[in-house]
């Protein structure tokens, strides 16, 4: 299993709308990958790891899939509609990071 986190760092000023990427655009992101999507999650930053401090990502989500293969395969033919619809909720450019998940507890 793999997980595409994209973060969305923290600077003052930015603009960054938490109820528009919960509500429309991850489940536009969801619906655009289908199955490929296993399931997501998404935060919201409050604090850092010092008393009173910024949070280092503003927001973020990671996303889970079977393998690198299949969320490339579902998200690539959607890419340009789900990178267009990013100013609708920020002016923060993501990082992305691409993971193994190597354990997975609840």
């Amino acid at each position: 299993m793999i997980k595409v986190s994209v973060m969305y760092p923290h600077s003052k000023g930015a603009r960054f709308d938490h109820a528009y990427y919960r509500d429309k655009h991850m489940p536009l992101v969801k619906r655009r990958m289908g199955d490929a999507c296993l399931y997501y999650t998404v935060d919201k930053g409050i604090a850092g790891g010092a008393p009173g401090s910024e949070p280092v990502y503003v927001g973020r989500c990671d996303i889970f899939c079977e393998s690198v293969d299949s969320f490339q395969t579902a998200f690539g033919p959607h890419a340009k509609e789900i990178m267009a619809d990013i100013p609708n909720y920020t002016d923060i450019q993501p990082l992305m990071q691409v993971s193994e998940v190597v354990i997975e507890r609840s």
